[in-house]
This record gives structure tokens, sequence and C-alpha cells, in this order.
């Protein structure tokens, strides 16, 4: 019999160490931040940020930490952060890299969209083909910079990088070419760089992979290009894949039971689980349910118990059971919708564009049970730490808080 999980599984209590939380599944119940706020209400504070970035802040022993894209001159600063959690200062900022010229990236996105991981006393940053690094938490020194993942992307990068066993796990789905690699965390060099089997059509997307162990063996599941594929951890083999039209994927796969549920597409979305597990083209024994109806193309959904629940780019959530894709409730929030939801409080959190965000029960019946509002653009899912949600937008970093 197989057996599986998810190998991200960090003890880090109180922190906040990577994209979507400790265990990258947008689980936050352990904190109480509060439920209602606003541009005034229940902000402990409200720190401006340079430049502009999507990545999401990360939290871990009262320290912040996050990324920016600063304009300078014709070409561009790409930066580090730390904040002090408590009051919001600014302890250092570091620049890692600079461009002389501004590359084009897509309107939504930003040349600082992926997410920081922090890990024994570093901070791990990464600006897609224009640089990855490892910092020094305490004051953003630069322990390496790598710039060997070199690939043409398109509208820019999005994918954060995923840490498991010393190897930093980075999907490259550039314009041509595409391929998935692991940087060794110690040194920055390129420990495997495995390229896609598969000839798309478009070949380019902005996935967050994710580490799992099947059958006593940890596997990088990373959703591509027109396929979905299972990478070694260790060497970067490719192990067994799924084949299904479909470009610009962007939602991280998520795990549950003896299944993996994933995007596949961006134009049109469709939210796809499979069995994991395999050896080769499994596509025609291993698909279990599909289902196009309010799939997203950006945000990733949050399984809860055996509810996946989702939220598609123009404001439609669902509720549907993870085993079978049965849906129990399908209904329009308004607005937008980029940032990924979150458990908190015992409550679903869905974040608009324009930091509209719902309070959404988690049950087969639809329940709303507030709203909040705060100015600016939100594309960036929040973090939680000590009862408190750091909330970026556009201009700021807002802690709100008791």
């Amino acid at each position: 019999m197989l057996k599986f999980a998810i190998a991200l599984c960090i003890c880090f209590h109180g922190n906040w160490p990577q994209f979507r939380g400790p265990n990258s599944d947008g689980h936050a119940n352990e904190h109480q931040p509060p439920m209602r706020w606003s541009d005034t209400e229940n902000v402990a504070w409200k720190a401006p940020l340079p430049g502009l970035g999507w990545s999401s802040p990360v939290i871990v022993d009262g320290k912040i930490y996050l990324t920016t894209a600063v304009p300078q001159g014709e070409g561009l600063s790409l930066r580090a952060l730390s904040l002090d959690a408590n009051s919001g200062k600014v302890l250092w900022d570091r620049e890692v890299t600079a461009l002389e010229k501004t590359p084009s990236i897509h309107a939504k996105n930003s040349h600082a969209s992926p997410t920081p991981i922090v890990r024994d006393g570093v901070v791990y940053v990464h600006f897609g083909t224009l640089g990855t690094a490892k910092l020094s938490t305490d004051d953003g020194s630069i322990h390496w910079l790598c710039k060997e993942l070199v690939y043409p992307p398109m509208h820019g990068s999005g994918g954060s990088p995923v840490l498991e066993d010393g190897k930093l796990v980075i999907v490259c789905d550039g314009s041509t070419n595409p391929f998935v690699a692991a940087v060794d965390a110690e040194s920055g060099t390129i420990a495997w760089k495995t390229p896609r089997s598969i000839q798309p059509r478009i070949s380019h997307s902005f996935v967050t992979a994710l580490v799992a162990n099947v059958d006593g063996k940890k596997q990088v599941l990373a959703p591509g290009p027109d396929h979905f594929a299972a990478y070694d951890l260790n060497n970067g083999k490719e192990l067994w894949k799924i084949v299904a039209p479909g470009w610009s994927v962007v939602p991280q796969p998520t795990i549950f039971e003896d299944m993996v549920i994933y995007n596949h597409d961006y134009d049109n979305p469709e939210l796809m689980a499979v069995k994991l597990g395999g050896d080769g083209d499994v596509t025609e024994k291993n698909v279990v349910w599909r289902s196009q109806r309010g799939a997203p193309s950006t945000p990733t959904p949050l399984l809860i118990g055996k509810e996946l629940y989702f939220v598609s780019d123009n404001g439609v959530a669902s509720c549907v059971d993870a085993r079978t894709g049965e849906r129990h409730w399908m209904e329009r929030l308004g607005g937008n919708f980029s940032a990924s939801p979150v458990l908190v409080n015992d409550h679903i959190l869905f974040i608009s564009e324009t930091g509209v965000a719902t309070w959404v029960k988690p049950s087969k019946n639809f329940e709303v049970t507030g709203k909040n509002e705060v100015s600016g653009r939100t594309f960036a899912t929040p973090a939680f730490a000590n009862d408190a949600m750091y909330l970026r937008t556009d201009e700021a970093l807002l802690k709100i808080a008791k």
C-alpha cells in the first residue's frame, strides 16, 4: 500500500516562515487576529514600503521579511527588507541585485512577487531569473547570490521557492525550454536541473511546487505547461506525469489523502484531482475528478478537513468535496482575487484585489459572517503571527491586531 504525507511539516509555533504558513497549507488557526478592521480600526501600525512587490511577508521570532523592487533611474533595485513586528520599524534594507533597465512584466505582476523563506537564521529570497539569494536574518548580509537559473520569463516571475532537505526547489517555466531546478541551500550552486518532458504550445507558468512523501520517497509536485509532473527531490528525475492541456499555471498543488489537487490552465481554469504515484504517463488511470466551474486561475485552494474551498479570479467562491469534486455551494463574493484564502479564527478569509475582506464559515452551507475593507491594492496573501495579521498593499504593510 502506498503511503502519502506532505513533507512540509515544520515546527514554527507562532511564526509564518514561508508562503501560506508553516506547512504551506494556508492554516493560521492558532492565531486570533481581530475579525474587524479598516484603515484605522485595529491597525497597530502601518509601515510604508518602498517600490512595489507582491511577495507575502514572512515572520519569524518577531521579525518580518519581504522583498520589493524599487525604481532606480531606468532600472530597478531588487531589495530585501526586515521590519520589527512590534513597531513596524525597518531593521535593515538590503539591495540584492540591480538592473540597468526594467524588464517588462504583466500589469498584474511585480518584479518582487515570489515569497521569501526563513530557516535557521537565514532568509532566502527569489526574483525569478534575476537572482536567488541567501541572506543573514540579523543584518541582511548576503551569503550567496545565484544567477544561474537563466530562462526567458514571460510576464515576469511569480512562483515561490520551496525548501526541503537542503534544496530550494524552483519552477522555471519561461517562454521557451521550461525546466524545474533545485539550488543547494548551503552553497547556492545548482543541485539539479530537469527539462520539462512535454513540448507545449505555450510554455510559461508561475507555479509554486509542493514536496510530498510518496511511499517513502520525497517527490516534487510541479504543475506546468500541458502537464503535471512529479520529480525525485534527491536527483530531479521525472517519476510520473499527467498530461492535460493548459498554460500559465499559478496555484500551488494541494494534497488530500492519496491525491493531489491542482489547477492546469489560466484562461480556462480547471481543477484536477489525481492519485499520487505511478511510473511514466499515468493520465489514463490516475485522474479522479475534474471541475471547471468556478476554478481559480491565481489563488491557491484551501483544504479544510474533507472540503476544498476556493475562489475564482473574478470572485466566485466554491466549496466541494475533496474526494469526489461534488459541489456543496458556489456563490459570488464580488471583486477580483489574487491572494489565496486562509483559515483563521475558525473562518475562511477571502481578500480581494481592492482590499475587501470577506469572512465565510467553513461549512457545506454558505454563510458570510463579516466584511472589512482597507485602501490600496491587495494581491499578496496575508501572513499571521502571535494573534496578528500582516496585510501587504501596493504602498504599505499593515499590522492588524487588538
